[in-house]
């Protein structure tokens, strides 16, 4: 069989940090991966954005393989220098978009640091009122992961995004149906909410998902609790972890989701260093099986 990617609605792949360069996708490309998240860090450096696009189209060839996302995950709502680099780094990714082939741009929203969230809600206001902005000029959607990065509600660095609290405050302060989630259910596990219920509320705020799992040790909470000195929860490959993805991607189908899941590797306790690919391969042929496999067309009546 030699299925049609064009019918699948929902592509599994992977993320690909941009320092690792083009070359990267060429060697992992064959293990069948469908699409391709780059992710920049903190800031853009002295990447040529449109020479790593051209060399990025060239590889993927006649493979059906995308780019899903590109990604940059600093603090744009502060004005250190380098914040002042992500904040350029969203305005060029935002613009180049279109050269890699895909409408979103995803990251952090940044934090006022230190600060509850709702103090750094005006902020946010003011840097993402003229990206959304920008962005719906090129027709991009704008992504905003859902990582802790070691915050809470009350203080902390990086991203408020976070919590599905802070997520009404976001969106009520920059109402703009380009702005959404790259929601990876992991995060919410380490929180111990339940993903898929908050996955059936949000499910069209959702653009792209990071996929990553999340193994909980129940019996050390019970135990030690959640500020014990045991660690009570692990980040995953999917298919290692304790959530069943198939309802995560049913989920997304009655939800009318189309778009990537990326493996978010480099996490994994156990599938990292040089058991790292055959963890990920695992994950993308676990994801793949959750998703019912490839399309099948219906026979002809």
């Amino acid at each position: 069989m030699n299925p049609d990617q064009t019918k699948e609605t929902i592509r599994i792949g992977t993320l690909v940090p941009a320092d690792k360069g083009a070359r990267y996708i060429q060697e992992i490309l064959k293990h069948g991966f469908e699409s391709f998240s780059i992710t920049f860090g903190q800031k853009i450096g002295d990447i040529d954005v449109r020479k790593f696009a051209a060399e990025i189209k060239s590889i993927l060839g006649e493979s059906n393989a995308v780019i899903s996302s590109l990604g940059i995950y600093g603090n744009p709502l502060e004005n250190d220098p380098l914040d002042h680099e992500t904040r350029k780094g969203w305005e060029i990714l935002i613009d180049n978009a279109h050269l890699f082939g895909t409408d979103i741009v995803a990251g952090f929203t940044g934090r006022i640091r230190h600060k509850p969230i709702p103090e750094s809600i005006d902020r946010f206001k003011e840097v993402f009122t003229p990206l959304s902005h920008r962005a719906l000029d090129k027709g991009v959607r704008l992504a905003f992961e859902n990582c802790q990065m070691g915050g809470n509600w009350t203080t902390g660095d990086w991203n408020i995004a976070h919590s599905p609290d802070a997520w009404e405050l976001m969106f009520q302060a920059v109402p703009e149906k380009n702005l959404g989630l790259q929601w990876e259910p992991s995060h919410q596990m380490v929180a111990l909410i339940d993903p898929l219920p908050q996955l059936r509320k949000w499910v069209t705020r959702i653009f792209h998902l990071h996929g990553k799992c999340c193994t909980i040790h129940w019996d050390v909470i019970r135990t030690h609790g959640i500020y014990g000195p045991k660690q009570f929860a692990f980040h995953r490959t999917p298919g290692f972890g304790d959530l069943d993805w198939t309802n995560v991607i049913s989920e997304l189908r009655w939800g009318k989701f189309k778009g990537s899941i990326d493996i978010e590797g480099w996490h994994d306790p156990v599938y990292r260093d040089e058991l790292e690919m055959t963890g990920q391969v695992h994950a993308l042929n676990y994801l793949k099986r959750c998703r019912g496999g490839y399309v099948v067309p219906n026979p002809a009546e």
